[in-house]
């Protein structure tokens, strides 16, 4: 067993603080492989894990935060496959039973076993129950979860792994609704709303309306090439449909998921649309018939997205069609990053690089 020693943002306790500590280096055994971590990213599924209550979720502490990871390949166990020693890579969240038809088809965020796996504590993925990317390195339990990126920047690559991902795999679920003539809210611009303003407009032909209840939000909407923008109020419903000629948007993505930004979707959405809650802000919509809901919706809850779909989106980063904006913060200093997202003071997605 290695006796070397390597640093870790780990969650002791439910509630935190998350601290950086040393714990052993892992050793890859079997099918894992070794990651020298180059850049992790934070976002707010980090605070809804450190602030679970006690029984809340179904893994165990102590383990290392961070599901968004760019490193390198340092180490492979015996029977690893995949990129080689010293490839740089992304790994992919969402670790299902490796087993199942999703899994297969490279949906493991969607696991037919997942229920199975959490019933044992055996962790959702990276940084949700298992070790994830807050440190030095990231033992990750196969090659299969692992996609190259090349040249690409770490600051850039890690946060594509969730941010860049399931802003991809939402805009993907609704793309039959993304024709030519439509038009599509994003509702938060932050860490991945301002990605998804990116995805709309490098891969649909789609009307881009913005909402935050901030104004820097706002800019970098415009700045990601979102054709409105608008700060939240009482009469945004009002407005919104305004911009879509009274008929209301034919898709909303909600990367809030709050109680007032799910009010505004019920409120905007075009009978026959569709609506994607990926943000878990604790807002309800109640789904019945006849109800709030227009008549003909579609309603989807994106969980991350596939293997396939990550490496579309390294591609789309690769080519120059989709970059992140960025807050770098060294490791060491963790828990500043931490508070300032949990202020909203973050533009974009604030990234961890090993110092």
């Amino acid at each position: 067993m290695s006796t070397a020693r390597t640093r870790a943002v780990r969650l002791t306790r439910w509630g935190g603080p998350p601290v950086l500590t040393e714990v052993a280096r892992p050793a890859p055994t079997g099918e894992e492989v070794l990651v020298q971590v180059e850049a992790a990213g934070l976002c707010r599924s980090d605070l809804h894990v450190i602030d679970a209550r006690p029984g809340a979720l179904p893994y165990r502490t102590p383990f290392t935060l961070g599901h968004e990871i760019a490193g390198r390949v340092v180490e492979r166990g015996p029977r690893a496959a995949g990129p080689a020693v010293g490839e740089r890579v992304v790994v992919y969240g969402p670790w299902g039973c490796g087993r199942c038809a999703r899994c297969g088809a490279g949906a493991e965020n969607y696991c037919d076993r997942r229920a199975v796996l959490d019933r044992d504590r055996a962790g959702t993925g990276a940084g949700l129950g298992r070790d994830g990317g807050m440190a030095d390195v990231v033992l990750v339990p196969s090659g299969r979860l692992l996609v190259p990126v090349g040249d690409l920047a770490a600051d850039q690559a890690a946060p594509l792994t969730d941010a860049g991902l399931t802003a991809h795999h939402a805009v993907h679920t609704a793309a039959r609704s993304l024709a030519d003539g439509s038009n599509v809210v994003v509702l938060g611009v932050g860490g991945l709303g301002h990605l998804a303003v990116r995805i709309l407009r490098a891969t649909t032909p789609a009307r881009v309306l913005a909402v935050d209840v901030r104004e820097g939000a706002l800019a970098l909407a415009e700045e990601c090439g979102a054709h409105f923008g608008t700060l939240l109020r009482p009469d945004t419903a009002e407005v919104l449909r305004g911009r879509t000629d009274g008929a209301g948007a034919d898709v909303v993505l909600d990367f809030v998921g709050g109680p007032s930004s799910l009010e505004l979707a019920v409120a905007v959405l075009r009978a026959g649309g569709e609506l994607a809650v990926v943000g878990s802000g604790g807002g309800e919509v109640a789904v019945r018939k006849p109800g709030a809901l227009p008549p003909g919706t579609r309603v989807s809850l994106p969980f991350w997205g596939t293997l396939p779909e990550l490496e579309r989106v390294v591609a789309l980063a690769r080519e120059g069609a989709l970059r992140v904006e960025t807050e770098t913060f060294a490791l060491s200093s963790a828990p500043e990053a931490i508070e300032r997202l949990r202020a909203g003071a973050v533009r974009g997605r604030a990234v961890l690089v090993p110092d």
